[in-house]
């Protein structure tokens, strides 16, 4: 009997092995050392340093180490490139991008042999989803290159682009950013990550074959001081990054204040919930490709595993049976299911978490076979036995590591997918498709897959929701990233707030007999300042108009407390929002006189023409409530993806000094209509027209805890609110200083942050803040990827 007979008669494992020659070749070709790629050319080859091969240990090249002045002259090469890159038509732009699509189909067995030789990911991934999927992204956006001006009038694009991509996706993470920085115009610096440099290397010779002009794609290898010199580097106008929750941090900190763009992909710990209706057997094998696909070295894999308690038993025998078939090898073998890890310190990392989760009384399942030595392998792992608050539960582990946990209700399984810190994707298995469309937007994650998972295409925007970052990757979401308003380049400073001495520095001194201090408003009530203290507001020659409360780090405390219970509000209906934003201006139109009496008396300005900018602008995000929503996307696959338009949460706004009404209004109109509850200072030297505000709300329906408004110092209240965990997303104006320092505090929980850097952003010109510009501000896009067909 031949070989292949036998196999058909004892069902065995036979190896299908892939030929590494023509990688090898391509490597040789190159004396096995490598430069970077800067201004079309290869540099000389500086200090190197080996890219191996995980399944084995293997060097295969010597790549360069990139210095601070390697990155200075990339930086440059593409500077001078933009300018006759960025004024090429959409056409072609979009001619370069199709000629690099096409080529990358053309070399893509050699792309995917060199990816798993450099990755150790199995070559049936490189092969039929990685590289596949990279063309895609250049076809893709060679469509957005072309009709740009059409899709995003007024943007222009930011200019010289750093990107910093990680060793999960290497190939794939290029094509994520390199795609939508050359559609939208810009030029661009990427460093690949030191231990998958290759398959980028080889893309910059695709760059070259395709004819692109010179300094449009440099590719500079290195360590992190090599990516730390790009995002410091003062020439780039923005900085894309993908990789731990950690740098990304770091980066939003190092880029606090100047004025760079930034997007953040970042880390996951996604809930993979497996409903009692579920197909388990397609549950079980969507599990597979959810957290040991890769290795399970992907952002958003499933690796909290959450199982309706009524079938836990019957699902874990039939996940270990499974487990136990799967197989783990060379990665070049065609018929291997699991390959290396990336390195050895990320095998290290991934054994010092699960024996911490032993430790902590979890039940560690390996199944019982054996695994290559020589190379980063490890086994497929079940930890059970398990609490929300364990280590492997609440890090993300980054390796072939399934953490599982039961559940009684669709309530209880939504509270312990959101039980993190992270929000990048969620997996759901249910045959019954409403109760998967009722979980789906209750699951703050950027992406969500019914009876699916890991689907990607680039016409689905991609990315986090949290602390796994912001921005998004693919769709039309991830071309605008890469975009910003043309006029925001000609913003000039804002003067300065001129100082008004009090007539007495006595604070007994002035006001009536009867105390007229304007009370905060916290939960939909008046609250004193938990500082016991008031400020003085003075008018325009320094009388003493009337007192605020000074509040303080309790009364912030209080305001968010009060938001957060008041998160049902983007629940609302877009109508029933819109319809309270109609009756608010309508009741503020009824009071116009009153208000700006008010404006009056605090600034010596005739008030009339701001109360009535202040009604139109309710007016116009109330119209807008019902209208700013998603679109339905229909990738290459059976399924579609609905773009959900959400609320980023609980909104915290320190309002311009200036127009003390108007800019005030201007900033909650669009977060109000969008459904996230706000915490507002109002401006800090006339902050009576809003204190008299919650008159208005209350009158207007605005449910408690919706608006929040806490006056005092907003220098002051603005680091606390930056620092606070509790808010999601915050907008700032005021000086560059304070600008810089909120951007920078606000790290801690990685909140989206809108500041104006001491630019003069004129709220009244309704051309351009009566749209768009802050709503897309207010929200985040969640795509649910929905099957269909037979």
């Amino acid at each position: 009997m031949n070989k292949i007979a036998q196999i058909f008669e004892t069902l065995e494992y036979g190896p299908a092995p892939e030929s590494a020659q023509p990688a090898l070749d391509w490597l040789k070709a190159h004396d096995g050392i490598f430069g970077h790629f800067i201004n079309g050319a290869w540099t000389r080859p500086g200090k190197t340093f080996s890219s191996d091969n995980p399944a084995n240990g293997q060097s295969l090249a010597q790549v360069s180490e990139g210095t601070a002045e390697d990155v200075d002259k990339a930086v440059k090469a593409a500077r001078i490139a933009f300018k006759s890159w960025s004024a090429l038509s959409g056409y072609e732009r979009a001619k370069y991008l199709y000629a690099i699509a096409r080529l990358v189909q053309k070399h893509s067995r050699l792309f995917a042999v060199l990816e798993s030789l450099d990755n150790g990911k199995p070559i049936r991934e490189s092969r039929d989803i990685d590289i596949p999927l990279v063309a895609r992204h250049f076809y893709h956006h060679a469509g957005w290159g072309q009709h740009r001006d059409r899709e995003f009038p007024g943007q222009v694009p930011y200019g010289v682009c750093g990107q910093i991509i990680p060793w999960n996706f290497p190939l794939l993470m290029l094509a994520w950013k390199i795609a939508p920085a050359l559609a939208a115009g810009n030029t661009v610096v990427l460093k690949p990550a030191e231990f998958t440099s290759l398959t980028a290397l080889l893309f910059a010779e695709i760059c070259e074959k395709a004819g692109l002009p010179k300094g449009v794609v440099n590719i500079v290898t290195g360590f992190g001081d090599t990516g730390q010199a790009i995002v410091a580097h003062p020439d780039i106008d923005k900085i894309a990054f993908t990789g731990s929750t950690e740098v990304g941090k770091a980066i939003r900190a190092a880029t606090a204040g100047t004025g760079k763009g930034l997007s953040l992909e970042l880390g996951g710990k996604s809930p993979y919930i497996v409903f009692e209706d579920a197909d388990i057997d397609s549950a079980i094998e969507g599990l597979v490709d959810a957290i040991w696909f890769n290795q399970g070295q992907v952002c958003c894999a499933g690796s909290r595993l959450l199982i309706q308690e009524s079938i836990e038993d019957r699902f874990i025998a039939k996940l270990k049976k499974r487990m136990a078939s799967l197989r783990v090898g060379d990665p070049l073998d065609k018929a291997i299911d699991i390959g290396a890890l990336v390195a050895p310190v990320q095998v290290e990392r991934v054994r010092d978490l699960v024996k911490k989760g032993a430790a902590e009384g979890a039940q560690v399942y390996e199944p019982d076979f054996d695994i290559p030595g020589g190379g980063c392998f490890l086994k497929p792992t079940l930890i059970t036995n398990v609490s929300p608050s364990h280590t492997v539960v609440t890090e993300e582990i980054f390796g072939p590591v399934l953490v599982a946990m039961s559940f009684r209700t669709p309530e209880e399984a939504v509270a312990l997918a959101n039980n993190t810190r992270y929000g990048l994707a969620a997996t759901i298995w249910s045959e019954n498709i409403n109760l998967a469309l009722d979980i789906a937007p209750k699951i703050k994650a950027g992406v969500v897959w019914i009876n699916g998972t890991n689907n990607f295409d680039a016409a689905v925007g991609f990315g986090g929701y949290k602390e796994s970052g912001f921005g998004r990757e693919g769709g039309k979401e991830g071309m605008g990233v890469y975009m910003k308003p043309a006029w925001e380049k000609d913003l000039k400073p804002a003067a300065a707030a001129k100082a008004v001495p009090a007539k007495s520095a006595n604070p007994l001194d002035g006001g009536d007999s009867i105390d007229q201090t304007a009370k905060m408003y916290i939960g939909g009530k008046q609250a004193r300042p938990d500082s016991g203290y008031s400020r003085p507001v003075h008018g325009p020659g320094g009388n003493l108009v009337g007192e605020v409360g000074d509040g303080n780090r309790k009364d912030i405390r209080n305001a968010v407390e009060a938001a957060r219970a008041a998160l049902g509000w983007g629940n609302a209906s877009a109508h029933n929002r819109s319809q309270v934003l109609y009756f608010l201006a309508e009741n503020l139109q009824y009071r116009r006189a009153e208000f700006a009496a008010r404006i009056r008396e605090q600034t010596g300005e005739k008030g009339e023409a701001e109360v009535d900018a202040a009604v139109e602008r309710l007016f116009a995000f109330a119209g807008w409530a019902d209208k700013y929503d998603g679109a339905v996307h229909n990738p290459p696959l059976r399924a579609i993806a609905a773009a959900m338009v959400e609320p980023i949460g609980v909104l915290a706004i320190v309002a311009p000094a200036a127009r003390p009404l108007l800019g005030s209004v201007a900033l909650l109109a669009p977060a109000l209509a969008m459904g996230n509850p706000v915490v507002l200072v109002p401006s800090d030297k006339a902050p009576l027209s809003v204190t008299d505000l919650y008159q208005v709300l209350e009158t207007s329906d605005v449910p408690s805890g919706v608006v929040n408004i806490v006056t005092g110092d907003s220098a002051v209240l603005a680091r606390t609110l930056a620092e606070h965990d509790g808010v999601d997303a915050m907008w700032y104006f005021g000086d560059a200083a304070g600008s810089t320092m909120v951007e920078k505090a606000s790290t801690g929980n990685l909140k989206q942050t809108w500041t104006s850097r001491g630019l003069n952003y004129d709220l009244a010109d309704t051309g351009k803040f009566e749209g768009d510009y802050f709503l897309r501000r207010a929200t985040q896009v969640k795509n649910v990827w929905v099957p269909y067909g037979a």
